[in-house]
């Protein structure tokens, strides 16, 4: 079984954090930037699914959506599916300027997992979603109906919270680590019981409890 975990394209929330207060997070489009950014990501992932049959999982968001268009698979997904449980955290609805950078601050020192956005989720929250995202989907890639290949086109922090919950990493190591850059992959493989991924995450701190990704 494999999964190829992709991060969207550039969104206009990524270079404008105010966009956040006039545009919904779900209805947040790709940038020019974002869309090139999809269209170059295509060969890759085409690459990465080889000839054989894939099911696509796209968090319902815009720029995800925008960014599954762009990669251009054709006919390569045996399915597609919207996902809800792939979509970003939660902010709440239409944010206030200056009490988005007041949470933001509060949220950095009181741990990303554990603060609750108000009118929005936790990474717990997240998490727990993703706990039961995972379990349906090893049940039906257990199946012979289903390909062998998933691809989940999703957002920085779900990624990660995915393969802290995949690879039971602690909440300090999930805090150590960077987001995927927009567009950036990774790939996860099961052989018997045990998950693998390609290659590590990027860190901006060690992990604070010394737990590491291998």
């Amino acid at each position: 079984m494999r999964i190829i975990l992709l991060r969207h394209g550039q969104s206009l929330g990524n270079i404008d954090e105010l966009a956040y207060c006039r545009v919904p997070d779900h209805a947040l489009p790709l940038t020019p930037r974002g869309e090139q950014e999809a269209a170059e990501a295509g060969p890759r992932v085409k690459a990465l699914l080889g000839d054989g049959p894939v099911a696509v999982y796209v968090s319902p968001y815009v720029r995800t959506r925008s960014t599954l268009r762009g990669l251009a698979l054709g006919g390569r997904a045996e399915r597609v599916i919207a996902e809800p449980r792939l979509r970003e955290q939660d902010w709440g609805n239409l944010q206030d300027p200056v009490r988005q950078e007041v949470l933001k601050h509060q949220r950095h020192a009181f741990g990303h997992f554990f603060f609750r956005l108000p009118n929005g989720e936790s990474g717990a929250d997240v998490d727990d979603r993703l706990a039961g995202f995972l379990v349906d989907l090893e049940t039906r890639m257990a199946h012979d109906d289903h390909p062998s290949t998933a691809l989940l086109v999703s957002h920085g922090l779900t990624i990660r919270l995915l393969c802290r919950r995949l690879f039971g990493w602690s909440i300090e190591l999930f805090e150590s680590l960077s987001n995927l850059e927009t567009c950036e992959h990774r790939v996860l493989t099961r052989e018997g019981t045990r998950w693998s991924l390609d290659r590590p995450f990027d860190q901006w701190r060690d992990s604070p409890d010394g737990e590491t990704q291998g």
